[in-house]
């Protein structure tokens, strides 16, 4: 959809191999060399966001990553995510990094020095493919490091699947009531969406991405229930050649009934507040 006019921030993209995290065989970079699939893959993710007029974008490594070398693997993944940012900054303003909760005392560390050496902006949990539950004593320890260090836990709250249960965000969120924690995926079904509701009145400090969502019908109620700064557009746009396009809840945010000053919150200025990042310099607002 171009020529909305807002300058949009994404704060669901993912970065990686998607084809691993989905249990598939296939090689997604189809042969090439990893430097020319970098390319290929950079330059498939921007012409993506142009379509659509999608300025800028979160990125966060793929959980699906193998990790037989543990710690070491996650430290590769992390400084991967901030060579991508590096990249292009002017696009992907922030990063965010990746912890696994099994580690222990380990990814602790961890937090420790994507915050120190590389500037990332927080840590992402997807604990189905980290072996814990969002109730795991050990995302615990690690919100409350985030908290220490000013950077923000990004959680995964599909509530598909148990280990993501939204009744485990809620929880968690009200272990932790002065953080701010950005949702991923709580929308990915009808009953799903219900819930947010109730976690929202819950658990204030929770905020909500579009991501997975079918329609913006109820995310927008939810915005005028519990407030448009709630609410952050995502898309869970992965690599080439999986993602292909941003999500359809774009346009529906923009032919929306809320005032233009909620859809502008919705699709950026939430996201750079949360994150604290500058609008791009070609910035003009949104009139939708």
């Amino acid at each position: 959809m171009r020529g909305h006019g807002y300058p949009v921030l994404d704060v669901h993209h993912h970065v990686g191999d998607a084809l691993t995290a989905l249990g598939g065989e296939l090689d997604p970079s189809g042969g090439m060399a990893p430097e020319e699939y970098e390319r290929v893959e950079l330059e498939a993710r921007l012409a993506i966001m142009d379509a659509d007029d999608v300025a800028q974008a979160v990125v966060i490594p793929g959980h699906g990553y193998l990790r037989p070398d543990g710690v070491a693997d996650t430290r590769r993944v992390n400084d991967a995510i901030a060579a991508y940012r590096d990249r292009r900054p002017d696009r992907f303003p922030v990063a965010v990094g990746v912890v696994e909760p099994a580690y222990g005392a380990a990814g602790l560390a961890e937090i420790d020095r994507i915050d120190d050496e590389l500037g990332l902006a927080g840590v992402s949990f997807h604990t189905r493919f980290q072996g814990v539950s969002l109730d795991s004593r050990w995302v615990d320890r690690a919100v409350e490091r985030l908290a220490e260090r000013s950077l923000v836990p990004v959680v995964h709250a599909m509530d598909d699947t148990p280990e993501e249960a939204l009744w485990k965000l809620a929880a968690l969120a009200r272990r932790f009531p002065d953080v701010a924690m950005l949702a991923l995926d709580p929308f990915s079904s009808f009953e799903a969406t219900r819930q947010c509701f109730f976690v929202a009145e819950l658990a204030p400090n929770v905020l909500f991405d579009t991501s997975l969502s079918y329609n913006f019908d109820f995310i927008e109620d939810l915005a005028r229930r519990f407030g448009g700064d709630r609410v952050l557009f995502g898309t869970d746009l992965y690599s080439w050649p999986v993602g292909r396009r941003i999500s359809h809840v774009l346009a529906q945010i923009v032919d929306s009934d809320l005032p233009p000053i909620e859809k502008a919150a919705i699709l950026g200025e939430n996201a750079r507040r949360l994150f604290g990042v500058d609008p791009p310099a070609s910035a003009t607002g949104g009139t939708g």
